[in-house]
C-alpha cells in the first residue's frame, strides 16, 4: 500500500461518514431531541396543561385506575397502570380489548389519561403521538416494518462508529485542532469546525453510538443464543432479564387484592424507590398476577426492578432485577446511559447539547466534502463548465436533510395545534404532515440545490420554529403569558416554547449570513487573471481572462 497508515484511515473516515450521513443526522436529531420526548408530548396536549391534577399518592392514584379499568376494561386479559411523575402529571392506563371473533391478532390495544386524584378520563385530550413518535424515528424509522428499519439504522451506526475511530486516528493534532478556528477561510474554516464539535463531545459520539449497537444486539447478533438454548428465544430471554411468567387464566371469578399494601411492601424492598408501573394479568380471574416495576428516578442502569404478587391473595411470587447477571447489567448501564432517563434536568440538558453537537459534527461532514470537492470545479465552472452528477447530488441531499429537517419538525408542532382535535386518525395525520413538509423540502433542494435554497429552507424552518409560541396563543390556553405570569401551566411548556423561539432565531439568523456578499472584481494583468474578492474578505478561486 503505497499510502500511510494515517492516510488510508482519512479515506476511510471520509467515506464511511458521507456514505450514510443523511441517515445519521436524522438519526442524531430525532434522538437529541428524544431526551425531551415526555416534555416533547406534554406540550402536545395542551389539555392537559391546564387540568387541576391535585397531587396524590401513589396508591390513590393507583386504585383510581382499577376503578376505572374494572368499568370500561373488565374482559381485557391486561391492565398496565402508569404512575404519574413530574414530566408527566396524568395518570396513564391501558388495556387491550379482547379479539374479536373471526379475526387474528391479539385485539385492539387501547389507553387513556386519567385526573389521579378522582379517575376521571382528562375531557378532550387529543390523539397525538407526541414525542414518541420521534424516539421511534430515530431508531425505527416509518412507513416500513420495524426489523428493516433497525437493520439500517444498525448499518449506520456501525459506519458511524467506524468513522469516529478513523477520525481520531487521521487527526494527528485532534485536540490541538480543538483550540483553532480560523473564520471565512472557505474549506479550512468548515474544518475546524467539524474538528471542534467532534471533540467537544468525543466521549459521548464513542458511547451513544456503541449503547445504541447494544441496545439491539440480540438482533444483530443472535447466534450464540440461538446455539445455546436451540433456538427458543422465550426461555433465553425469561433466564437472562428473569422475566416474570404470565399464567393462564383459570375461568373462574376472584376479587382483585388491594395494590396498597403490595406497593407499599414493594417500595420497602427497594429502600424507599417509587412504583412506576403496574402490569395486572387475567384481572378478575383466580390466576390473576400483578407485577410492579420501579420507577426509571436515578438509577443508571435501565434494567428495572419488578415484583410479582399472585393478584388474588396477595403472596409475593418472584422478584427479578435484585441479583442481575454481570451481562444483565452491563447491558443495562449502557441502555440506561443511551437513553438517559436517569438524568436529572440539569444533566439530561448536557446530553442535549452534546447530541446537538453530534448534528453538528455530522452536518458539517457532509457540508465539508462538498465544499472541497467543488474546488476541483472551479476552472471547469469558470470556462463555462458543469458540476458533476455526484456533486449535485450531495448538494441536494445536505440541503434536504440539513436545513428540510427542521422545517419538517416545525410543521410537525403546526399541525398538532391546527388539526381538529377530535378527527379520526389525528395521530396519522400529524405524523403526515411532518413527512410531506420534508417530502417538499427535499424535492425543492434538488431543483435548485444552490446557495439561495440553503437560504430560503433555512429561513422558512426558522420562521416555523420563531412563529410556534405565537401560534400557541391563538389556539390553546397554554402559553408563556399563562405559565409565567399566572403560575397555571407547567414549566416544561415554557421551556419548550423557549428553546423553539430561540432554535427559530438561530435559523433565521444562519439564513442572513448567507445572503449574497457583494463582490469586487479586480484585474491581475500579471497572472492574466480576475480575482473576485468578496467583501467580508473572502476569496473566491482565479478564473482565467479571456
Amino acid at each position: 500500500m503505497k499510502e500511510g497508515f494515517r492516510q488510508s484511515m482519512a479515506w476511510m473516515h471520509t467515506w464511511s461518514g458521507l456514505l450514510v450521513c443523511w441517515v445519521l443526522f436524522l438519526v442524531f436529531t430525532a434522538g437529541t431531541a428524544s431526551y425531551f420526548r415526555d416534555e416533547i408530548s406534554l406540550w402536545m396536549k395542551p389539555e392537559l396543561h391546564a387540568a387541576a391534577l391535585t397531587p396524590v399518592s401513589n396508591a390513590v392514584a393507583a386504585q383510581n385506575a382499577v376503578r376505572m379499568l374494572e368499568k370500561e376494561g373488565a374482559k381485557s386479559p391486561r391492565w398496565f397502570i402508569t404512575m404519574p411523575n413530574e414530566r408527566n402529571p396524568a395518570l396513564t392506563v391501558g388495556w387491550t380489548s379482547p379479539p374479536v371473533k373471526g379475526e387474528k391478532g391479539r385485539g385492539k390495544f387501547n389507553n387513556a389519561q386519567l385526573n389521579p386524584a378522582t379517575g376521571e378520563r382528562l375531557a378532550e385530550v387529543r390523539e397525538t403521538r407526541g414525542g414518541d413518535f420521534i424516539y421511534r424515528l430515530h431508531y425505527d424509522l416509518h412507513y416500513m416494518p420495524a426489523k428493516w428499519a433497525r437493520w439500517i439504522i444498525g448499518f449506520c451506526a456501525m459506519f458511524m462508529l467506524v468513522a469516529i475511530v478513523s477520525g481520531v486516528i487521521t487527526h494527528k493534532r485532534i485536540f490541538k485542532d480543538f483550540f483553532t478556528f480560523r473564520p471565512k477561510k472557505g474549506q479550512r474554516s468548515w474544518l475546524d469546525a467539524h474538528n471542534a464539535v467532534a471533540v467537544l463531545a468525543l466521549p459521548y459520539h464513542l458511547m451513544i453510538t456503541y449503547s445504541g449497537l447494544v441496545t439491539l444486539m440480540f438482533m444483530y447478533m443472535p447466534f450464540g443464543a440461538q446455539v445455546a438454548y436451540n433456538g427458543d428465544e422465550k426461555t433465553f430471554l425469561a433466564e437472562s432479564f428473569r422475566q416474570a411468567e404470565v399464567k393462564k387464566p383459570a375461568r373462574e371469578a376472584a376479587p382483585l387484592v388491594a395494590l396498597e399494601p403490595l406497593m407499599a411492601q414493594a417500595e420497602k424492598h427497594w429502600n424507599g424507590g417509587q412504583v412506576g408501573r403496574l402490569t395486572i394479568n387475567n384481572p378478575g380471574d383466580a390466576n390473576a398476577t400483578i407485577q410492579i416495576t420501579r420507577g426509571g428516578e436515578t438509577k443508571l442502569s435501565n434494567l428495572r426492578q419488578s415484583m410479582q404478587f399472585d393478584g388474588v391473595s396477595g403472596n409475593l411470587i418472584s422478584t427479578m432485577g435484585d441479583e442481575a447477571s454481570g451481562a444483565a447489567e452491563t447491558r443495562g448501564v449502557l441502555y440506561g446511559l443511551h437513553v438517559a432517563d436517569f438524568a436529572n434536568p440539569l444533566l439530561r440538558t448536557l446530553f442535549f447539547l452534546c447530541g446537538f453537537a453530534g448534528c453538528a459534527m455530522v452536518a458539517t461532514g457532509a457540508l465539508l466534502w462538498a465544499v472541497k470537492t467543488r474546488q476541483g470545479y472551479a476552472k471547469a465552472l469558470a470556462k463555462g463548465g458543469r458540476i458533476g452528477f455526484g456533486l449535485r447530488l450531495v448538494d441536494g441531499l445536505n440541503i434536504g436533510a440539513i436545513a428540510g429537517l427542521p422545517i419538517a419538525l416545525a410543521s410537525y408542532f403546526w399541525a398538532n395545534r391546527l388539526i381538529e382535535v377530535g378527527i379520526e386518525k389525528r395521530t396519522e395525520a400529524e405524523i403526515s404532515w411532518f413527512f410531506i413538509a420534508w417530502g417538499i423540502a427535499a424535492i425543492l433542494a434538488h431543483i435548485r440545490p444552490n446557495r439561495r435554497m440553503w437560504q430560503f429552507q433555512l429561513f422558512v424552518g426558522g420562521v416555523l420554529f420563531a412563529l410556534i409560541p405565537v401560534l400557541n396563543v391563538f389556539t390553546t390556553n397554554s402559553h408563556l403569558g399563562v405559565t409565567l405570569f399566572q403560575g397555571k401551566g407547567p414549566v416544561a411548556v415554557a421551556g419548550f416554547d423557549f428553546f423553539v423561539l430561540g432554535f427559530g432565531l438561530l435559523l433565521i439568523y444562519a439564513a442572513k449570513r448567507l445572503a449574497p456578499k457583494k463582490v469586487a472584481l479586480k484585474l491581475n494583468a500579471k497572472d492574466k487573471a480576475i480575482e473576485i474578492k468578496h467583501k467580508d474578505g473572502d476569496h473566491s478561486s482565479l478564473r482565467e481572462a479571456t
